[in-house]
């Protein structure tokens, strides 16, 4: 029989599901794509813009950089990266993640130095873009990436409670710890106060009204607090510059040091700005559910702002989730929303520079802890535990704040690696003394077997007492040479002590494969029905015992390891059908051992009423009481929807039929030759040129299957007859199906009244 297979068509793969549609409205016509939407993006930038002005003053400020570099680098964040980046609702400026890099760079190399470093990381972005490496970027555990934050976020704070107290920061995290407690006891009243109060609106905003809490919070307590600073406070430290947002232009410099410790400071900038970019990104996203990010155009517009930012000496740009969250909850519908918001950035500076100057440093500094705060998410904690990652956050998060960023963040992805490796590589290996008199050591063995499991291999080994029988049950998705031959070599062992070891296989790899092939992991195969001759070893299934007999060793064995590996999963299968069954089918099929009606049908405890008896024959009305009594059973008490008679192929009893029609009746007594006679009506329809017959003899299959499925369409017929299911069946009420079971290719054919059909669509151009 020959098989033809036709081309299939599969759906091309595409960043967007089919069903996606953009959040944006959709522009009307005649208007450019750009302005489309603004009549939703414009109201939607000016709250992005009084959340963006605050925050970038006090980044700026926490960088130890000039205070217009924060404003440059919003403007420039929200015109070239929102008109370049390709995400449509995510707004770019200044960002917390990054105060801690900025502030090193400027202590090591100076401000117009840290320009140029700006710059040369936006360069790189824009190759990465180019090069489509946008979700190689993405590459990176996101336990690391959490820890990260969470580490700038206590350094922020650390470092902010210095200006809050009215003193100075030190350079670094530890140095800020140590002196905390000097700095606490010199600290100014009237600008510790002013920070406390910052703090206090922030916290106590969530409470506002709704009405009120329109305005952004951050905004409303750096305007209040500077205005009660300027009544009362009037001598505390405020923000200091000359000249507007123009003025504060600068040229950048090309830095001085060796050319690796420079080059290392650049990929840095840029490895960390993409990464919270593109998880600020693909956050965005899940927020407002619309077009997707393009992952790739996305860095090349952050690499664009960078570039700008650090020629025009503004701070590292970055994609920005409050701003961007801020941006979809004022309902913004399209790109020009966060290019409005560096509009406004823009003029603003321009304007009214001179009343950022009125805010006090610890009002600032109070902003900052509160961002920096929100940094260390409890939730990421208690997520880190309950997936096993603590040690690598807790470890990334200390070197963050002990080391610097940089190194503690390539000793959190080196550890991470670490994790994973231990977690793959791993095998579990283990023991169990037997639990009853007589019965067998087990050595159960799961997971990726390969060298690196040896030493453990060979540990749990040796803990199974000589001279005992053993059952190794081996479920590997994984196994090498190396592991195979330790197995085989104290098998050999044991086996000269005259123990005997005996092999279960129950996973996706086959251990003979290794012997002679490089390892692979192998698709998983769903097969819960192994016969027992495939897993337990030749000389138990041909044992016999004294009297020449089979012994029950294969069925107990079969019996042990259902208790073993299946029992407490069928255990919640059959709890429900405790009182009582309700089958949808009965099934009718032959006793022939190698035709598992559950197996072919894909069903379980519970589904199927099986009737089994040779040559699946229904019997003419009151031929045979116990087939009567089961068809009426089904029908009348049990309701079933559906009746299957399924034949198979190389059928015993079909045999028996063309032999006795040919003048050799089988030597199997008078009842087996009586019994054939429910048969044998099928063998004159197939004489009778049958339909069903004549398809299969042209589908290719033989004599003797012809008559199998010929067999079904009578039994078929019968059943239509029969007094417990001819009516049923005439009323509609229950369905009557006929299959064919082909040995040799595992495939179920349909057998109708009028031909045959095949089931699986692989099959169907034979």
């Amino acid at each position: 029989m020959s098989h033809l297979s036709g081309p299939v068509a599969v759906p091309g793969d595409t960043l967007s599901p089919p069903g996606n549609k953009p959040s944006g409205a959709k522009p009307s016509p005649g208007k450019p794509r750009l302005l489309g939407n603004l009549g939703a993006d414009l109201p939607a930038s000016l709250v992005v813009f009084l959340v963006a002005l605050p925050l970038s003053l006090g980044i700026a400020a926490a960088s130890g950089a000039p205070i217009m570099a924060g404003l440059i680098a919003a403007a420039v964040g929200g015109i070239v990266a929102g008109s370049l980046g390709g995400s449509v609702l995510q707004v770019s400026g200044p960002a917390a993640g990054l105060t801690v890099v900025v502030a090193g760079l400027v202590q090591e190399f100076g401000w117009q130095a840290t320009c140029a470093i700006t710059a040369a990381a936006g360069v790189v972005q824009l190759l990465m873009g180019v090069s489509r490496l946008g979700r190689a970027a993405l590459a990176v555990s996101p336990v690391v990436v959490k820890a990260m934050l969470a580490g700038i976020g206590i350094t922020i704070i650390l470092q902010q409670l210095h200006v809050l107290l009215g003193g100075k920061a030190a350079g670094s995290a530890v140095e800020n710890l140590v002196t905390l407690p000097a700095a606490m006891a010199g600290m100014k009243v009237e600008s510790a106060l002013l920070g406390i109060a910052v703090v206090g609106i922030l916290m106590l905003w969530k409470y506002a009204p709704a009405m009120v809490r329109q305005v952004p919070g951050q905004l409303v307590a750096v305007v209040v607090v500077t205005a009660v600073s300027v009544a009362v406070a009037p001598g505390v430290e405020r923000i200091s510059f000359s000249g507007s947002i123009f003025d504060a232009i600068a040229l950048p410099r090309l830095p001085d040091g060796s050319l690796g410790t420079v080059a290392m400071a650049v990929v840095t900038v840029a490895l960390i700005a993409s990464i919270e970019s593109l998880l600020s990104a693909v956050a965005v996203d899940k927020m407002h559910g619309g077009t997707p990010t393009n992952l790739n155009r996305e860095l090349v517009g952050q690499g664009s702002a960078n570039v700008v930012s650090g020629l025009l000496g503004g701070l590292p740009v970055t994609g920005v989730i409050v701003r961007s969250a801020t941006n979809v909850e004022a309902g913004a519908k399209g790109r020009s929303s966060a290019i409005l918001h560096g509009v406004w950035v823009l003029v603003f500076s321009a304007l009214f520079a001179g009343l950022i100057q009125l805010i006090p440093l610890s009002v600032l500094a109070g902003l900052l802890l509160v961002i920096g705060a929100k940094l260390v998410k409890v939730a990421d904690i208690k997520t880190s535990l309950r997936t096993g990652d603590f040690l690598v956050y807790g470890v990334t998060l200390i070197c963050v704040v002990v080391l610097n960023l940089l190194e503690g963040v390539i000793i959190g992805l080196a550890l991470a690696a670490l994790s994973v490796l231990w977690r793959v590589l791993r095998a579990q290996i283990h023991a169990h003394s037997p639990a009853g008199e007589g019965q067998a050591w087990r050595v159960t063995i799961a997971g990726s077997c390969s060298f690196f499991a040896l030493p453990r291999l060979n540990r749990v080994l040796q803990a199974v007492p000589a001279g005992l029988d053993v059952v190794v049950e081996l479920n590997a998705d994984y196994l090498d040479h190396a592991f195979r031959e330790a197995l085989v070599a104290w098998r050999a062992q044991r086996e000269n002590t005259g123990a005997t070891v005996t092999f279960e296989e129950h996973g996706t790899t086959a251990f003979t494969d290794a012997a002679h092939s490089a390892p692979q992991r192998q698709d998983p195969r769903e097969f819960p029905l192994p016969p027992r001759t495939s897993w337990q070893s030749l000389e138990v299934a041909g044992q016999t015992d004294d009297d020449g007999q089979p012994p029950l060793r294969s069925i107990l064995l079969g019996i042990d390891k259902y208790h073993r590996r299946h029992a407490d999963k069928v255990r919640p299968l059959v709890q429900d059908l405790t009182d009582g069954q309700n089958p949808d089918t009965l099934f009718v099929a032959c006793v022939d051992s190698r035709v598992n009606p559950n197996l072919i049908t894909s069903s379980g405890p519970g589904d199927l009423l099986t009737l089994r008896n040779i040559g699946n024959v229904v019997c003419s009305d009151s031929n045979d009481a116990s087939i009567d009594s089961t068809l009426t059973f089904a029908v009348k008490a049990l309701s079933v929807e559906s009746i299957v008679v399924c034949g198979h192929s190389n059928c015993g009893a079909m045999k028996a039929v063309l032999a006795d029609a040919e003048g050799a009746t089988p030597a199997l007594g008078s009842g087996f030759d009586t019994w054939l006679e429910h048969a044998r009506p099928s063998y004159q329809a197939l004489l009778a040129d049958h339909p069903v017959g004549l398809a299969a003899a042209a589908a290719g299959f033989s004599r003797l299957d012809q008559l199998s499925m010929v067999n079904v369409a009578v039994q078929l017929a019968k059943l239509g007859e029969h007094h417990a299911t001819g009516p049923a069946l005439a009323s509609g009420n229950v369905q009557a199906t006929g299959l064919f079971f082909d040995i040799n290719t595992a495939r179920v054919v349909l057998v109708t009244p009028e031909g045959i059909e095949q089931l699986d669509p692989s099959m169907a151009l034979r």
